[in-house]
């Protein structure tokens, strides 16, 4: 892969494209040389993903010239795209689970010996020369089937440049990843890096774009804004061009006085998960449950809720006991939950936007046992317009909206059963920036009308920007309850790891 001259590998010139009246790409530049990682950046709708589209051939641009070794090319396909050297690496690898992975990696050109069989020990040599490049340890005969997601992303790398890419896009790769697995990906990025391959590196995490990358291209509605050295660039500079204002804005917290006890949640208890829970969320209060993965906090909401059973303990909304093991039970006592995995537990995929948005509230809305669609558009149309959710019809299905719009979705769901107590658990994972903030903005004009608010975080800066008050767990108990100013990154992760804040 090592070159001698400064050809950008891949250049975008000047490339749209429209879907409809939609203008997703507008006159966006930039090009990849070889040796680099180059960060792809900017809020869902931005155009980011209708960029991977056209570099894999699924799309072809309307006008403008994608070149490859200087040389315009024109993709009819995605046969069209792998055959110039150009490789996308997705969230979600699409392995062949009955293959093993030396199989998976030899996929279309299979080593062959005399009369044509294929040669299997040959192919299973190739994988293992293929992860010793990598600097990663897999065994080329296992079966597919059962792989992490980290792995089954190292094997997708594999048969990449096993078949000669040179160009690898990779788009949000480290969303289902633990902290380890990033840091091994990142560890194969950085030796194909060194091998000469040009890296696109799409994400939302601004501290994997400092760490790995070495220029960044910004994208805002479908347009270029910049591409520059990551080392001209601060985090504050590139939200600043990604949204049009300041980091500052992403948390926009308003000042309340917090009112009477909503939430009380008393010695709440399940075996080998959490013990001896205890906590109060009072009107206008947002409370943030940290911790370290593992630590219990989803699974307090989810059993505070009635979604999972509990052994012992008690959960009152306004001095009421709420019937435990009930999710509905909860849903009449005033509380909503907005769960971590919105695409498992908080949506149904196939449904509309309207039908989803309004599922809680469809026996309120039916008139003599049939829900008319009047109302269920009218009633969909003020909480999607009240969250600025974009999408094109509300008849169409939720799965064809951005991962932060489906989060508005689940929001609006929840918001027009006019909760009293709305439990949020990692209300902005997997989400852009401005989207995040929209979220806050709503959240902090929630608990100004009342709401209380419990919040599970593992963002800190998430936690520090809008919690009143920080409840710490570790290993399954509350060890901490900070107010909001006595709460740092660092006291946060001195009660979460178990050592004594000062």
């Amino acid at each position: 892969m090592e070159r001698q001259d400064s050809t950008p590998l891949l250049e975008v010139r000047d490339v749209t494209k429209s879907f409809g009246s939609v203008a997703a790409v507008r006159g966006c530049s930039f090009g990849l040389p070889p040796g680099e990682v180059h960060a792809l950046v900017g809020e869902n709708g931005a155009g980011k993903s209708t960029i991977v589209k056209m570099l894999a051939g699924v799309h072809r641009p309307d006008t403008g010239t994608l070149l490859v070794d200087g040389e315009p090319v024109e993709f009819g396909g995605p046969a069209d795209a792998m055959d110039a050297g150009i490789a996308v690496i997705y969230q979600e690898p699409t392995l062949f689970g009955d293959l093993s992975v030396a199989e998976n990696i030899a996929m279309g050109r299979q080593p062959r010996g005399r009369f044509g069989i294929i040669d299997r020990r040959r192919m299973r040599r190739t994988a293992t020369e293929l992860f010793a490049r990598l600097g990663v340890h897999l065994d080329p005969g296992r079966p597919a089937r059962g792989l992490s997601i980290a792995d089954q992303q190292i094997v997708e790398i594999a048969k990449a440049i096993g078949g000669r890419a040179r160009i690898l896009v990779m788009d949000e790769p480290t969303a289902a990843l633990s902290s380890v697995e990033v840091e091994r990906l990142f560890a194969v990025v950085r030796a194909l890096r060194e091998e000469g391959a040009a890296v696109l590196f799409i994400s939302h995490r601004f501290e994997e774009i400092t760490a790995l990358c070495d220029r960044v291209t910004i994208m805002r509605d479908g347009a270029h804004v910049s591409t520059d050295p990551l080392a001209d660039l601060t985090v504050e500079e590139m939200v600043r061009r990604m949204v049009g204002r300041d980091l500052d804005a992403l948390f926009p917290k308003q000042d309340v006085e917090p009112g009477a006890v909503v939430l009380e949640v008393d010695g709440l208890a399940r075996e080998g998960v959490f013990r001896d829970v205890t906590f109060e969320v009072r009107a206008g209060e947002i409370v943030a449950l940290a911790g370290l993965v593992g630590a219990g906090r989803s699974e307090v909401v989810q059993a505070v809720f009635g979604v999972d059973g509990r052994d012992a303990g008690t959960v009152r909304v306004n001095g009421k006991r709420v019937r435990p093991h009930s999710s509905r039970a909860a849903m009449a006592a005033g509380m909503a939950l907005v769960p971590e995995d919105r695409r498992q537990q908080g949506l149904v995929m196939d449904l509309s936007i309207q039908r989803n948005v309004t599922l809680p509230r469809s026996g309120a809305l039916a008139r003599f046992g049939l829900l008319g669609g009047g109302a269920e558009r009218r009633e969909a149309a003020h909480w999607t317009e009240r969250l600025r959710t974009r999408y094109g019809r509300l008849a169409d299905p939720v799965r064809t909206l951005s991962g932060g719009n489906q989060q508005k979705v689940v929001l609006a769901k929840w918001l027009a059963t006019a909760p009293r107590v709305l439990i949020v658990d990692e209300p902005t994972r997997g989400i852009d920036v401005g989207t995040k903030a929209e979220v806050h903005r709503l959240m902090s004009a929630l608990a100004a009308e009342g709401v209380a608010v419990l919040m599970v975080s593992s963002e800190l800066p998430e936690v520090l920007g809008m919690a009143d008050r920080v409840l710490v767990m570790r290993e399954g108990r509350l060890v901490a309850d900070l107010p909001r100013a006595e709460a740092t990154e660092e006291s946060i992760m001195l009660a979460a790891m178990g050592q004594e804040v000062a």
